[in-house]
């Protein structure tokens, strides 16, 4: 018997297939400046500079991490893409600017049409939420490589700020304040860690009722996207700085935009932790200093501003339905 593809381990025809499938949910985030179909070598975006003086494209690339294997414990797979579209909007937000389009990489043992749809379905999703086009992206089926039906997912970004607008803390000095945003639970970082101390002693299915539902349920919460909060507040306060809380915690995010000579100082008595990461450290007698290294504890976004622009700016933050907590100054 002569060897093909598919008996390496390859199924074309499921590749086409999911290719089939998930068309719909891409063009669903197309725009009038999406110029390409699915299928062609490239994904095409005009790029309307009507309104920008001196535009400069912002770029960010993520993963969700070991995320994804609470997603393949519970099968299930329609919020992994929504995950990580909001991380990657996130990422260029924080620098003042408004994303474009998206692009995904998905990578598989074996292809299962049905699940790698649910999952870019969560990409079209968010994609939608947060005003981008998914123009393209790549699936890839590699025996051997990762085992049976699991995958792992990553994307792209591309936005675009004013020259001028760009937010990257250059304006911080001494007496700013730090107004932190709530997050929603871990959002995409420490999953390596809360899994290995949870998992060890709990069920998926279990129900906490600090939690309100099950440990499954809370590990899956989506990562918020702070894109309309942002772009409301740089309409309003003058923001001098911006951090999205991922891995490294409030302090290590946030010190890559303050300038050298300065530092922080965090309140951290001011905000109580959100049950499940105070779960994890009682769990797996976790100390203080790595929780507050690994996780967000329950902020997911650092405004900082001057004293004369607090008032205004919690006002917009309590109008945009959003919880904000006086965190801490630059010192």
């Amino acid at each position: 018997m002569s060897e093909t593809y598919k008996s390496a381990g390859v199924d074309i025809l499921a590749g086409d297939k999911t290719i089939e499938k998930i068309k719909r949910f891409a063009k669903s985030t197309f725009n009038k400046n999406v110029l390409s179909d699915i299928g062609l070598f490239g994904g095409f975006y005009e790029l309307d500079l009507t309104d920008y003086k001196n535009p400069v494209l912002v770029s960010s690339v993520d993963g969700v991490g070991t995320k994804l294997k609470i997603a393949f414990e519970m099968d299930r797979h329609d919020t992994i893409g929504q995950d990580l579209v909001n991380h990657c909007v996130n990422d260029i937000a924080v620098c003042g600017a408004e994303p474009l389009f998206f692009l995904d990489y998905y990578a598989t043992g074996k292809l299962n049409p049905d699940k790698a749809a649910k999952v870019i379905e969560g990409f079209s999703i968010a994609c939608k939420e947060n005003g981008c086009a998914l123009i393209g992206g790549e699936t890839a089926e590699m025996p051997g490589f990762y085992s049976g039906e699991e995958y792992d997912v990553s994307g792209t970004i591309v936005g675009i700020v004013d020259k001028s607008k760009i937010i990257n803390g250059s304006s911080i000095q001494r007496g700013d304040l730090l107004i932190g945003v709530t997050s929603n639970g871990l959002h995409t970082n420490g999953y390596s860690l809360a899994r290995k101390v949870l998992l060890e002693k709990y069920k998926l299915d279990q129900h906490f009722d600090e939690l309100g539902h099950t440990l499954g349920e809370e590990l899956l919460r989506v990562h918020k996207s702070y894109l309309k909060l942002i772009r409301t507040l740089k309409e309003n306060v003058e923001v001098k700085g911006l951090s999205h809380i991922t891995g490294g915690g409030i302090v290590g995010n946030t010190n890559r935009i303050i300038p050298e000579g300065l530092s922080l100082h965090i309140h951290w008595g001011n905000w109580e932790m959100p049950p499940i990461f105070k779960l994890i450290m009682r769990t797996g007698n976790v100390n203080v200093e790595e929780m507050r290294n690994v996780f967000n504890l329950g902020i997911g976004l650092v405004v900082i501003v001057s004293p004369k622009q607090e008032r205004l700016a919690f006002q917009i933050i309590h109008e945009m339905k959003e919880h904000a907590l006086l965190i801490g100054e630059v010192v």
